[in-house]
């Protein structure tokens, strides 16, 4: 009695296992999972919260110094000493030196800093949106590669059913030996493609699982439903890409980073102030003595040529972002233009396949195999039949990828999630 029961608890363990690991996850899951586990994207947090922690100490100051020796003192140390002739010479001193900065240099610096952030925000922004749009492509991929499997056998149920009738035909001289080969040789590349496909979604789970930063042997599986947008009511003007894209959101921020950089340079032509105590401990009966002296540094041409020059080289670098995001936007709604008159001209022959193609084929395909049941039609026919209806239906699914594809392109230029 305790045997059966380890046993069905083992095979119950067993099962619940098997279902755990082919836990279906959908692509929402997939992309939230990437956010949260991606290495790359850590990378940029960790860059992040770098940046910040050093713009804590832009208004630090300079450290100030300390010096100590002796101050005009002659060498003979007799002479130190106070004697009849001589009150004594000489001291021994204590100096105290601290540059006060100025506030608006320290405000600079710390605007600067605090804003180097920005662009790596927006830097992890877009590599987001290039991890989401492969892990689409993937996905999609796959959902694709499942359809392909279940097409391909349902078309090998075909197959297998003329196969085993020609084998009893045979028997009564009723089929001739060919057609019995190449039904037989259409079932094996059939099961090749099975193979080739299942290996092509190994490389897909494979690839999802590495963008997920898990376990790359992890088994699951996908939610196949898919959806086509509509892609005539996207919008992609300019002033909506700019609003949405992360690549261009860096280049503004990048931009006002130059400007800010630019402030820093222009703040250096302002001078900086110090003070300076001394405390001298006179030898022999001499006074003690103190020196309080004010400093200022005082910019000149000749000491601000390099802030000129770095100002001046990153106004050039403004310029250049300025036509790099008009390039890009350019580009962009190029791009955007194309793909939909592709999507477009793609739907309609993907529709034509479904509602016409692949009824046309199934109908001729019926046909040829009732005439061959009647002994009025040849096999050949039924077997060119089966594959014409095979390719017709790969190339729906091709076109639906082509489709999906396209999809992932324009939600990646558009930076839709």
């Amino acid at each position: 009695m305790q045997t059966i029961k380890l046993y069905t608890a083992i095979v119950c363990s067993f099962c619940l296992a098997t279902n755990s690991r082919a836990q279906t996850i959908s692509l929402d899951t997939v992309l939230m999972k990437i956010k949260t586990n991606n290495p790359q994207l850590k990378m940029y947090d960790a860059d992040i919260l770098s940046m910040n922690a050093a713009a804590k100490g832009a208004k630090s100051w300079m450290p100030p110094q300390v010096s100590t020796g002796f101050f005009m003192t002659p060498y003979n140390s007799e002479m130190w000493k106070t004697n009849s002739a001589n009150p004594g010479m000489g001291s021994y001193m204590l100096g105290f030196t601290q540059m006060i900065p100025n506030q608006s240099k320290l405000k600079a610096d710390f605007n600067y800093m605090n804003a180097m952030s920005s662009v790596e925000a927006e830097n992890k922004n877009y590599t987001i949106n290039q991890l989401y749009a492969l892990a689409k492509t993937n996905y999609n991929q796959w959902i694709i590669i499942d359809k392909k499997i279940n097409v391909l056998k349902e078309n090998l149920a075909l197959i297998d059913y003329m196969v085993k009738s020609m084998e009893i035909r045979y028997e009564y001289n009723m089929d001739k030996l060919p057609s019995y080969y190449k039904a037989k040789s259409q079932y094996r590349s059939f099961q090749n493609m099975i193979v080739m496909l299942e290996n092509d979604r190994s490389q897909k789970k494979i690839m999802l699982n590495t963008l997920m930063a898990v376990d790359k042997g992890s088994v699951f599986e996908i939610d196949t439903n898919y959806n086509l947008l509509d892609i005539k009511s996207f919008q992609y003007d300019t002033s909506i890409l700019a609003k949405n894209r992360s690549d261009l959101h860096a280049i503004e921020n990048t931009i006002n980073l130059n400007n800010l950089k630019i402030e820093v340079e222009k703040k250096q032509y302002l001078p900086e102030f110090g003070v300076r105590y001394d405390h001298m401990f006179a030898f022999g009966n001499r006074p003690q003595l103190f020196n309080l002296m004010g400093m200022v540094t005082i910019p000149m041409p000749w000491s601000t040529k390099m802030n000129t020059a770095t100002i001046e080289s990153y106004k050039i670098k403004n310029e250049s972002l300025k036509f790099q995001k008009e390039m890009t936007l350019n580009e962009a709604t190029g791009m955007l233009e194309s793909m939909k008159v592709e999507f477009e001209n793609a739907k309609r022959q993907l529709d034509n396949t479904n509602n016409y193609i692949i009824p046309s084929l199934k109908n001729n395909y019926s046909t040829a195999l009732i005439a061959w049941q009647n002994n009025t039609g040849d096999l050949f026919i039924v077997l060119d039949a089966v594959e014409a209806l095979n390719m017709a239906q790969n190339d729906a699914l091709d076109k639906l990828q082509m489709l999906l594809t396209i999809q992932v392109e324009i939600e990646k230029q558009l930076e839709i999630k």
